[in-house]
């Protein structure tokens, strides 16, 4: 496996004057719809992908390895060359560095959702995709009125229901069980101590969770929410202690910038080094960005959430639309003459299955130097006939500098 510690390790990278876009489609891969047997993407018409899996080389991608729905977090690092093994990273501290807090190393930060319970159970796990606006109201009103013993802690809004502690206070671990059963249906756990030093941690955050839970559903909050039951209840997970990677100047020699809409991708961006480029909400927005800095970086992360978003909801034909929307917008990157373009998804977040899955996710790679191969669409099954076969997304990092003609010779 050709990860970013096999290139540093060998000094293999090397500088050239090539530039690299990479397009991450969070959660592009699907399943098939039981009415037509077809994925989102074989539905969507995506011509401009289509051309580019044409002249480029496909495969399928595992995230992390077969069988196994990864995080976010995980997925990204993977996607950048960072095996997730070596180097865990907690989506706590992906969340905190993404809306630009700084964590100590000994500080506990974990991500929280706003959630719905009814009759004891979880019945909506992001509280109708509460707006910022919201969010912040609670936060705020939730900052006012907690009082916790012996640590001391910030609650930021992170974007819509999510939101990020940072518990600062001595001795705190973060082995500890997320307080979220991961699906609807299902009791609002509390946090389990993974070992003994962890259980003065576990009796805090249990402490934060009970405060903040009864809180929401005093008569002050329900008023902020304008609703008697959403919002009522939070779930929390990832708890973790900041992480800080080998970055990648070091270990690529790349001068990276990454634009996102999302905080947390954002996050884990800052984690390896990458420059964070201010942008708006929109993928037109994000486009405009990347021709601003075009001349500034030698790789680019061009990340697009929304498609994640609406396979999560459950929403195939959204996830349709949005896809062709950023089909529509790849004639403008190309036009910026990328001597390495990659398209995938960081995961397959099928609407049929509403969640991360474990299907591999398909990738085109164009540049002068493929070999191209017989596919001629951007499609999960077009893909999995491509030249570049089924391989980690570890791996992937390797590729793009060898066609970016950034790596020296391996050995004598």
């Amino acid at each position: 496996m050709v990860s970013s510690e096999f290139i540093f390790k060998f000094g293999l990278a090397r500088e050239a004057d090539t530039k690299i876009l990479l397009l991450v489609i969070d959660g592009v891969g699907g399943l098939p719809h039981p009415d037509t047997r077809l994925t989102e993407l074989e539905v969507a018409s995506v011509p401009n992908l289509d051309e580019v899996a044409e002249e480029g080389i496909c495969g399928l991608m595992d995230p992390i390895a077969r069988g196994i729905a990864p995080g976010s977090g995980v997925a990204h690092l993977a996607l950048f060359g960072y095996d997730s093994v070596k180097h865990p990273v907690g989506r706590g501290a992906v969340a905190a560095l993404g809306i630009g807090l700084d964590p100590a190393p000994e500080d506990l930060t974990v991500r929280m959702n706003f959630a719905t319970e009814r009759d004891g159970v979880i019945v909506d796990r992001r509280a109708g995709r509460l707006p910022d606006e919201l969010n912040d109201k609670l936060c705020e009103f939730l900052r006012k009125n907690l009082r916790l013993e012996g640590v001391s802690f910030t609650l930021k809004r992170v974007k819509d229901y999510r939101a990020v502690v940072v518990f600062k206070g001595e001795g705190l671990s973060d082995q500890l069980t997320d307080a979220d059963p991961g699906r609807t249906g299902f009791p609002p756990p509390s946090v389990e101590a993974k070992s003994p030093e962890a259980e003065r941690s576990a009796r805090i955050a249990n402490e934060f969770l009970c405060q903040v839970r009864e809180l929401l559903k005093t008569s002050e909050a329900r008023k902020i929410v304008g609703d008697p039951e959403r919002a009522n209840t939070v779930l929390m997970r990832g708890f973790a202690h900041p992480s800080y990677l080998p970055s990648f100047r070091e270990a690529y020699k790349l001068r990276a910038g990454a634009i996102a809409t999302y905080p947390d991708y954002l996050g884990v961006a800052r984690m390896v080094g990458m420059d964070i480029l201010d942008t708006g909400d929109t993928v037109a927005d994000e486009v405009a960005t990347l021709k601003r800095f075009w001349d500034q970086y030698d790789f680019f992360f061009l990340h697009i959430k929304k498609t994640d978003s609406a396979g999560e909801d459950g929403d195939f034909l959204k996830k349709v639309h949005l896809i062709e929307e950023v089909d529509a917008f790849l004639p403008q990157l190309l036009s910026l003459n990328p001597d390495v373009f990659v398209v995938t998804g960081d995961h397959s977040t099928p609407a049929l299955f509403k969640a991360h899955s474990w299907h591999p996710v398909p990738i085109a790679l164009r540049s002068r130097w493929c070999r191209r191969d017989a596919v001629s669409a951007f499609s999960e099954s077009k893909c999995a006939k491509g030249s570049l076969g089924r391989f980690p997304a570890t791996e992937l990092m390797a590729l793009i500098l060898a066609h970016a003609e950034r790596l020296a010779r391996f050995g004598a």
